[in-house]
């Protein structure tokens, strides 16, 4: 099976060049967080770090079995996952949630997971926005993004600089795929295949 992301639908390459335009019309822009200076009147000055991201197309796996209780985890983990790669240290968290129509069982379901998360990521959920858009979404479906701020001091921040050749490098286990690829997860498991490896390929 030759299967890569352009196939799936997505086109990295396209999307680069997006990154590229909004970095010259804004240098600021970072890579997978940005990163602003906290003026220190002495001592090591400190840099503010935030991001977002969301779950991308595993939602739909999450649509398909109506599991929406570990979603929220994710959500908090790929925005958490950004800011420590840099070296921040997790603080607070906010989350944007939009449907076509509220389901309060479901919505319930999808916070707690969220809230889960932020548990687990160390992060305070200070706040968010539910939107409900009639005629947005086909029935049933949402869309989750959240957003992530932390802080790091400057001498600490990891850009890469101090990586030389030699550096011993450390493999931490997955508990899965956690939000990445689920555009060409979907190409390969779809039917019986989804209805067996589902509720495994929705762990956060």
């Amino acid at each position: 099976m030759n299967l890569t992301y352009k196939k799936s639908g997505v086109d990295i390459d396209l999307a680069d060049k997006l990154v590229d335009f909004l970095q010259k019309k804004s240098p600021a822009i970072g890579g997978f967080s940005g990163l602003f200076p906290i003026p220190a009147d002495n001592g090591d000055p400190w840099r503010l770090v935030a991001c977002t991201d969301g779950v991308g197309t595993k939602l739909k796996f999450a649509f398909a079995l109506d599991r929406h209780d570990t979603i929220g985890i994710d959500l908090v983990a790929m925005c958490v996952n950004d800011l420590i790669a840099c070296g921040a240290r997790p603080m607070i968290f906010l989350d944007y949630y939009a449907t076509g129509k509220l389901d309060l069982k479901r919505s319930k379901s999808i916070m707690a997971g969220i809230l889960e998360g932020c548990r687990q990521g160390r992060s305070m959920l200070l706040g968010g926005e539910t939107a409900e858009m009639p005629g947005f979404y086909p029935p049933g479906e949402y869309d989750l993004a959240g957003f992530s701020v932390g802080i790091v001091k400057k001498s600490e921040v990891i850009d890469g600089s101090k990586i030389f050749p030699g550096d011993l490098v450390l493999g931490l286990p997955s508990s899965g795929l956690h939000s990445n690829g689920f555009s060409l997860v979907r190409k390969v498991f779809t039917g019986r295949h989804l209805r067996h490896w589902g509720p495994r390929l929705l762990t956060p």
